[in-house]
């Protein structure tokens, strides 16, 4: 089953795997390792940036005892730092024989967060310091792939297979730390919402009865860009069941920020419905009766009955 609320880039099966990866790997800036440096030296990319690439290898396997990445072409943007959300076009490779594993290319282009505690360290470091608008080879050798070293068989890498990657950097934002902007005095009558101590949202549920339909109520206006629906949203979030206050979730609580498509189907409707057309910067209060949440199914994993309404807090960090 499904969380309450997918906090990783879920649509697209390599982002959530690589996303869950342990980060204890090496990895570096451009041909960074001995071995990384030559393998990648025999690997050639050609095609123009923006479209899927061709790669050909000189020699198979591909062998990498240490992870590296090497600059194709080199774009004209900012240069990524670490923590930043960087959208891209990845091809990914299986250095045993070159054989395409997946790619992003023709579909829809994947967000990742730049950091190596939070994605395989050797492609984290694939993008920081790199330019964006660069086309990239990065190169990552088993011990820093898949969780537990043992390769991945869905993908059909084994435990001694390098994975290859092609990166096409398109964007990098920087994401907020919490919400900021200007307050905005709610409707009266709803939730209220203060912060504690160490600045987490609490939400303290009325007695009266729950709205009949999904309540969008922003309490701080963002001065960022526009939230449009399909790009991917970094945000901070607690969830609390109207009636109970019975907290279902919260990212304050598991220290991962929803990370996650917005407007296409991948969040509960009421989620999609209130967050497109937000600003970045922005808190939104957000009531969800059943019809705008989990139905009349709820989600047992999460406590949620069939007839609960839901109430998020939402801080919007990010868009790209």
């Amino acid at each position: 089953m499904r969380p309450v609320l997918p906090r990783l880039a879920a649509a697209l099966a390599i982002p959530l795997l690589l996303l869950t990866a342990c980060a204890n790997a090496d990895g570096g800036g451009t041909s960074t390792g001995t071995n990384a440096t030559k393998a990648l030296d025999t690997i050639t990319v050609s095609g123009e940036v923006g479209s899927k690439p061709t790669v050909k290898f000189e020699t198979k396997p591909t062998t990498l005892t240490s992870s590296g990445s090497k600059v194709v072409t080199e774009g004209t943007g900012e240069t990524i730092s670490k923590g930043q959300e960087v959208t891209l076009d990845y091809l990914l490779l299986n250095g045993k024989d070159g054989s395409e594993a997946d790619t992003s290319f023709g579909k829809t282009p994947a967000t990742f967060t730049a950091d190596p505690a939070q994605l395989l360290p050797g492609l984290a470091n694939g993008m920081i310091g790199k330019k964006v608008g660069s086309r990239v080879l990065v190169g990552i050798a088993p011990k820093d792939g898949f969780p537990g070293g043992q390769g991945n068989e869905q993908l059909g890498f084994g435990k001694d297979d390098a994975l290859i990657f092609v990166l096409d950097l398109k964007t990098a934002v920087t994401p907020l730390t919490k919400a900021t902007g200007t307050p905005v005095t709610p409707k009266a009558g709803l939730p209220t919402v203060k912060e504690d101590a160490s600045g987490t949202p609490v939400v303290t549920v009325p007695k009266t009865a729950a709205p009949k339909k999904l309540v969008v109520q922003p309490l701080i206006k963002g001065q960022g860009a526009e939230v449009k629906s399909g790009q991917t949203i970094t945000a901070a979030y607690v969830g609390v069941i109207y009636g109970t206050g019975k907290e279902f979730d919260s990212s304050y609580t598991s220290g991962v920020p929803l990370k996650q498509r917005i407007g296409v189907g991948a969040l509960v409707p009421g989620f999609d419905k209130g967050i497109v057309g937000q600003t970045v910067g922005s808190r939104v209060l957000l009531i969800l009766p059943p019809a705008e949440g989990y139905g009349t199914a709820g989600n047992a994993q999460a406590g949620i009955k069939g007839t609960d309404t839901l109430v998020f807090v939402v801080d919007i960090l990010a868009a790209a």
